[in-house]
């Protein structure tokens, strides 16, 4: 098997078991989002994403809090907004 193919697959490999963590360090927070190490910093030092500072050194991510403010401002497709209309039309025809 092809070296890069394999660490493909130990790539998903890990990011399946990342998912079932409850609480991930920085490290295992910046391969789960996808975001680099001092970006993330940044959004910690200041307070626009949940974190944990128990010790006051290791910062811990709890990752349904994680999962919450990646997903926050979501926006519709043109299907739900469509669908949305004509709900709002129906129940408000004079």
């Amino acid at each position: 098997m092809d070296k890069i193919k394999l660490e493909e697959k130990l790539d998903r490999i890990e990011s399946l078991l990342l998912g079932s963590k409850k609480v991930l360090t920085m490290e295992e927070a910046c391969d789960y989002t996808g975001i680099s190490r001092s970006y993330l910093y940044k959004l910690t030092s200041r307070g626009e994403i949940p974190y944990s500072k128990p010790n006051g050194k290791m910062i811990f991510f709890d990752i349904d809090k994680l999962n919450e403010w990646l997903l926050q401002n979501s926006r519709k497709s043109h299907d739900e907004i469509a669908s949305a209309a004509l709900q709002y039309t129906f129940k408000n025809r004079r």
